[in-house]
C-alpha cells in the first residue's frame, strides 16, 4: 500500500495577502482611471498623470512578497484571483453602466465617466495586468534561483522594470493608440513607467521588511526549482 499523499501546507498570512492584492488592484483599476492629476514639481516643472499610478504599483510589491516567500506557483493563483476580480468589476460596471436610470436620478452622466471605460481601454487594462504580473513573478522567481537567494534589492528592482515594461508596453498603445497623438502615447507611456519603477525603488526597504517578517512567521522561503512556470494552471 502505497503511504498517503502529505496534507497540503498552510499559512497563516497567505490569504491576507491574496485579499490585499485583490482590493489594491480593484481600487487603482476601478477608482484611479477616473481622475487625471497635475502636480507641480521642482526642475521638471508641471507633472501630469493618471491618479491611479500612485496605487497601482502596490500590486507589484505584493507580487514580489508573494513569489519571493510562498513561490511562484502559489504567486500564480493570486494573480488568477486578480484576474477573475478585474473581469467581474469590469462587467459589473458595464451592465450597471447600461442600465436605465430612473427618471427622479440625475447621476447617470457623472456614473458613465468614472466607470463607463470603453471595451478598448478594459481589454487593454486586463491584458497588460495579466501578461506584466505574470512576467514580474517570472522574472523574480528565476533570479532568486540565480542569485541562489542573495541581494533581494536586484530582483525587487530587476522584477520590476520586466514588469512594468510589459504592462506599459502593452496598456497604452493598445488603450490610446490611433486615439491619442503617437507622441502623447509615448510620453504618457514613458512618465508613468519611470514613476512606477521609481516607486518600486522607494518602497524597496518597506518590501525587505515585510519579507523578513512573512519568512520568519511562516517558516518558509520558497525556491522555484522545480516549478513548472507556465500561467495556465492552478496547481501549486
Amino acid at each position: 500500500m502505497s503511504a498517503p499523499a502529505p496534507a497540503p501546507r498552510t499559512y497563516r498570512y497567505y490569504d491576507f495577502i491574496l485579499g490585499a492584492f485583490v482590493c489594491v488592484l480593484l481600487c487603482s483599476n476601478l477608482i484611479g482611471p477616473a481622475k487625471v492629476a497635475s502636480v507641480h514639481l521642482p526642475v521638471i516643472g508641471e507633472f501630469t498623470f493618471g491618479a491611479g499610478v500612485l496605487f497601482f504599483p502596490i500590486s507589484y510589491v505584493f507580487g514580489d512578497i508573494l513569489t519571493e516567500v510562498y513561490g511562484y506557483a502559489r504567486a500564480r493563483r493570486v494573480i488568477w484571483s486578480g484576474l477573475t476580480a478585474l473581469v467581474f468589476a469590469s462587467i459589473m460596471a458595464t451592465v450597471v453602466v447600461k442600465l436605465p436610470p430612473a427618471a427622479g436620478w440625475h447621476g447617470q452622466e457623472a456614473y458613465e465617466s468614472i466607470f463607463g471605460q470603453t471595451p478598448r481601454i478594459v481589454f487593454a487594462s486586463i491584458t497588460a495586468f495579466f501578461l506584466g504580473e505574470f512576467v514580474n513573478s517570472y522574472t523574480l522567481a528565476k533570479m532568486k534561483l540565480w542569485t541562489n537567494g542573495n541581494a533581494l534589492w536586484s530582483r525587487i528592482i530587476g522584477s520590476t522594470i520586466m514588469g512594468e515594461g510589459v504592462d506599459c508596453l502593452v496598456f497604452y498603445p493598445a488603450a490610446f493608440l490611433g486615439v491619442w497623438e503617437t507622441q502623447l502615447v509615448i510620453t504618457v507611456m514613458v512618465s508613468n513607467y519611470v514613476m512606477k519603477v521609481v516607486w518600486e525603488i522607494l518602497a524597496t526597504p518597506l518590501t525587505y521588511r515585510v519579507v523578513a517578517a512573512l519568512k520568519r512567521a511562516e517558516h518558509e522561503d520558497y525556491y522555484d526549482r522545480d516549478t513548472q512556470f507556465t500561467p495556465f494552471t492552478l496547481r501549486t
